[in-house]
């Protein structure tokens, strides 16, 4: 009992009630988003360029308002942003139940992208905020499992109701949002939370974008996660389509590739992590890159479930490599008044979330799936280049000089 008591007190009571809003929201958005795709294509009948353009709205509007929200949250404070994106989220679910026709749905998960920009970067800086230097790690590792628990359950519980009634699912996702802001609202209230940006100097947007634009080793990391994220994309938008229809069983085979990815996120990932600690971050995405390229040629040959199982577990080990040390190195680039800024300027990275589906979805109906698997696995591949050059331009840059340069 002394020892759980150690191990939660180690945080503060606010880091834990995110990590169990991250568990919740999480599992609530993967009984809906993922399916996305599929109730649009049964109930639209609409392209696979189009899908994709809908799916890929959210992660477009992600990519301009996480810079904007994270800078906002080091500027006005963590707590509006945080509150107004989640009430925002809840809208938008409660608006995909009544939604009739594709313009809705674009601009719904346009606006779901926007608020949850706003919201993820400001959580990680806010977290951030409140834990130690040396429990960071932990606590984005913590922060990743918490996502993927909620991950494990939620298509389980989506594939049921995609083939029964869609929008109960989008109606329980939005009270599920509505529901962890209303505790956020509570919590936040009773515990004053002062984060580090507010004591400091507060730079203006035009500067910390300035300052963005300079850093060297950020934009590398950046571009790298978009060519990653292109690819990994695919999972969520394009392999649902190919696998319902060339299998026969296909919905139950991708529902259950999600929750296979999520619970060996959930049981691997502290473990991986902390044989990757013993590396530098960019060699540990490189490798990361490697394994979730060779995943995707693996989906390109799937004819049933024992060539799918093989490709989502080579996915996945490239998924815990390198997403919690993405985190982990934005943390180490990023001055303590700016944290909110570089965490929102990492959302830039969407932008492979935008392209992914469209340009997935243009291979997928000019081609077939196996092409599109392979020229996808290329890219994927490409980030290695960039991830090479900001662990060159990392080593460099992260002295005292350039964090006094990046201060003033």
């Amino acid at each position: 009992m002394a020892k759980i008591k150690n191990y939660i007190g180690q945080f503060h009571p606010i880091v834990w009630v995110l990590l169990i809003g991250t568990v919740l929201s999480r599992g609530a958005a993967f009984m809906t988003l993922p399916f996305l795709s599929i109730y649009l294509s049964r109930h639209m009948d609409l392209s696979p360029i189009v899908i994709g353009l809908t799916v890929g709205m959210s992660p477009l509007m992600g990519t301009v308002g996480g810079f904007i929200g994270g800078h906002l949250s080091d500027r006005f404070g963590r707590k509006p942003v945080m509150l107004i994106s989640l009430f925002t989220v809840a809208l938008v679910y409660y608006g995909f139940t009544v939604a009739s026709s594709p313009g809705w749905f674009v601009l719904l998960n346009a606006l779901n992208g926007l608020s949850n920009s706003f919201f993820e970067p400001t959580a990680q800086a806010l977290m951030a905020d409140l834990t130690d230097k040396e429990k960071r790690m932990k606590v984005y590792s913590l922060r990743y499992t918490a996502m993927n628990i909620g991950a494990s359950v939620g298509p389980l519980v989506g594939a049921y109701l995609a083939s029964t009634s869609a929008k109960l699912s989008f109606a329980i996702t939005g009270t599920t949002y509505l529901s962890y802001a209303i505790v956020l609202v509570i919590l936040l209230n009773k515990f004053i939370v002062h984060h580090t940006g507010q004591s400091k100097k507060v730079v203006s947007f035009s500067n910390a974008f300035s300052i963005i634009k300079s850093d060297k080793a950020l934009r590398y990391l950046i571009i790298g996660i978009i060519l990653v994220n292109m690819g990994y994309v695919q999972i969520d938008s394009n392999l649902p389509q190919i696998l319902e229809g060339s299998l026969e069983n296909g919905i139950q085979i991708f529902s259950t590739l999600i929750t296979i990815n999520a619970v060996m996120v959930v049981f691997l990932q502290m473990p991986i992590s902390h044989i990757a600690e013993k590396f530098r971050l960019m060699q540990v995405m490189v490798v990361g890159a490697i394994f979730m390229a060779a995943g995707l040629v693996v989906f390109s040959f799937v004819t049933g479930w024992t060539v799918a199982i093989l490709a989502i577990v080579l996915l996945t080990i490239g998924e815990i490599l390198i997403f919690p040390s993405n985190n982990m190195m934005i943390d180490r680039l990023a001055p303590e008044h700016l944290r909110g800024t570089y965490f929102g300027a990492a959302q830039f990275r969407k932008i492979g979330n935008f392209l992914g589906p469209i340009f997935g979805g243009y291979l997928l109906s000019q081609f077939q799936g196996q092409i599109m698997f392979w020229i996808l696995a290329i890219t994927t591949i490409g980030s290695v280049i960039f991830f090479s050059a900001g662990n060159k331009s990392f080593m460099k840059e992260i002295t005292p000089n350039r964090q006094e340069t990046i201060r003033t």
